[in-house]
This record gives structure tokens, sequence and C-alpha cells, in this order.
């Protein structure tokens, strides 16, 4: 049994299949079968954000057939249809992500393309917020991306059009309109108070 993320090989290449059977003392996620350490409990301004962002996103659902979830939450991504635990390579935890079609939904979390991620930078994240995971999502076809910096109170608003997310905005004040959901709106002063 593997409980250290140092008995794996870093170089490895591995699936979802593999995942289920760790028990490690850290969150990790796999992005194309590659192992992702996440960081330590997460700064405060992380969390505020957070917590501010799926205060206001969870009232607007509430009641609707849309689901809203905070990591940790597995979200599996199969590519071409391919489902099985040994054919999935990547699993993420996005900080905040909503779901609208509850048949992907089962007990492990989300298998298949949330409607809309929010990743929320750290130090250690950024990178990953802004290049692997930006492209994953984009393959994904994550309808809508934010990426949320706490420390330059700044949120990167993308949408996918066609194949490719396009920048919307990057918002440091003012309202911020979620495209796929016209009628939800979020102040800016309400994520970053």
């Amino acid at each position: 049994m593997i409980t250290d993320i140092s008995q794996l090989d870093p170089n490895g290449t591995y699936t979802y299949a593999d995942y289920l059977k760790w028990q490690l003392n850290e969150h990790v996620e796999l992005i194309r079968g590659k192992i992702l350490a996440m960081s330590p409990a997460p700064k405060r301004m992380h969390q505020s954000a957070s917590g501010n962002l799926s205060y206001t996103i969870r009232h607007y659902f509430d009641g609707a057939t849309c689901q809203v979830y905070d990591a940790p939450f597995d979200v599996r991504l199969p590519v071409q249809n391919k489902k099985k635990p040994e054919q999935i390579y990547s699993v993420v935890q996005p900080d905040i992500c909503v779901i609208c079609d509850s048949t992907k939904l089962d007990d492990d979390g989300c298998l298949g393309t949330p409607d809309w991620v929010i990743e929320i930078t750290s130090a250690r994240t950024a990178k990953y917020d802004f290049d692997e995971k930006f492209h994953l999502y984009e393959q994904a076809g994550v309808r809508e991306y934010w990426i949320v910096q706490p420390k330059e109170k700044a949120v990167n608003v993308y949408v996918l059009e066609g194949d490719e997310f396009a920048l919307v905005d990057i918002y440091e004040s003012g309202e911020i309109p979620c495209r796929i959901f016209p009628e939800l709106i979020v102040p800016h002063e309400r994520i970053f108070r």
C-alpha cells in the first residue's frame, strides 16, 4: 500500500485506477497521468475568496438542477469517452466547480466535464492554473473557466469558443458576469472582502 508520495515514480504515468489504490497523507491530482502534489493547506486569502465565491454561487443555484462543489472533490476527465478507471489519466480537484448534468455525478465525484470551473491561485499553484490545468480544462470542454488571484485581487474570465478558451476580461473591480449563466453577477468586492 502506498501511503507517501515519495513511494511513487515522479516520472511514471498513472491512471485513476492507481489513484484509487493510494492512501496518501497529502492531496494529489493527476494531469494527463502525471502526479501533481497539492500545496499544504491554502492561505487565509485563498480560503476567504473561495468561501465568499462559493457562497454567492450556491445562493444563485439554490433549488436549481446545477450542483456546486468545493475542493476536495474529484473530477475525472475522460478522453474520448474512455470512462473505466484504468483509462482515465486526469483527476483534478477544482476549488469550485458547477455541474449541470446530474448523470456525470456519482459517489466518487464527477465523471465528465463540469460546466464551470474556478481555480484560486496560490504561489505554488498559479503556474498549473494558468498552464497545465488551463489546457486540460480547455481540451475537456469546460464552458467557462475563472482564475481568481487573491494576491492581485483579480479574476481572469475565459469562455470556450470552439475548442479554445478566449479571455473575456480580467476583472479588478466592479461586477463580474458569468457568461454561461448570464443572470449570475458576482461583485468583485464580495470575493475579496
